[in-house]
Order: C-alpha cells, then structure tokens, then sequence
C-alpha cells in the first residue's frame, strides 16, 4: 500500500516505511525532526523539471507526463518502493505546499499503475497463448494450469510420441 505525507504530518504507526521523495533535503527540518527511514533522491523529477513546474497547477498534466517519461527511463529507483509497498505500508514523504499537486502523489499514481499493470499482464490473460497455437479457453488460464504442456502437445502434433507421453 502506497500513502504520501506531508513532511510535517507526524509520524504516525500505520505510516509504515517512511520514505522522502525529494532531489532537495526539506528546509528547516534535521534529520530526527523529520523521522524518514530512507532518502531516495533519485525517484524525484529532475530539477529542471522541478522548476519547470513550479508547483503551478495548470501545468500539472503536462508534468505528470514528463516525470512518468523520466521514471520509465530510470526503473532502478522506484522498483524497490514498489516492492516495500508490496510487502506492507510505504509512505511517500513531501514537502510541497500543495497537497494535489506535487511529484509525491505523481509517483504514487505511477507506481500503482506500474503495480496493477504488472499484476494485470501476470494473470495468463495475454496474447502469448495465442502465438503458439492453443486453444482460445486454454489462454485464459495461467500457464501452469494448462491441460497439456507445450512440449508434450507439440510431439503429439508431429507424431513422436515418448513413453511418459503415452
């Protein structure tokens, strides 16, 4: 599960990991004062896209798709907060004023994209099955689950049949 926070919202035990998502160490604020269990400076958006943006709402959008642009060319850095988030509660910390608009909820949007799309192209419903010949009924179901496997199905096309396969 995926959650964002404001850097001075208190930490509260159902925040699970901590984790800042900034380029830039919050102003004002120590180390112990702002309690993160990690910084991962590089699953921010880059600082000219940072001040391209400005935090001007108008240009939200716009940003989103550049910032999605930037982490698709870095999976690196955000492949482990998805699999923190897999394994219990990970809060991305922020510090923009604009609770809306900002990278954290940006990234939180990606990342459970990413985490649906993945799930989604791992429930055998693909279009694999159907490149290698079997039935339209056996490509709903996950590989592991079907009937006959591949390998025993393509000697009993050609004819070679072994003895476990009688």
């Amino acid at each position: 599960m995926l959650k964002v926070k404001r850097v001075y919202e208190p930490r509260e035990p159902s925040d699970g990991r901590r984790v800042l998502v900034e380029r830039l160490w919050p102003r004002g604020l120590s180390k112990s004062a702002l309690q993160v269990d990690e910084w991962l400076k590089d699953v921010g958006p880059s600082t000219g896209l940072r001040q391209w943006f400005g935090h001007d709402p108008g240009k939200w959008e716009e940003f989103r798709a550049r910032y999605f642009r930037e982490l698709d060319a870095k999976p690196e850095v955000w492949r482990p907060l998805i699999a923190g988030a897999r394994r219990g509660p990970v809060t991305l910390v922020y510090s923009a004023r604009d609770t809306e608009h900002n990278n954290a909820v940006a990234l939180r949007d990606y990342l459970n994209a990413r985490m649906r799309k993945r799930h989604d192209s791992h429930d055998g419903t693909g279009s694999g099955a159907r490149r290698t010949g079997t039935s339209a009924a056996a490509e709903k179901l996950p590989r592991a689950r079907r009937a006959v496997p591949r390998r025993a199905e393509h000697r009993r096309r050609r004819g070679n049949r072994t003895t476990a396969d009688a």
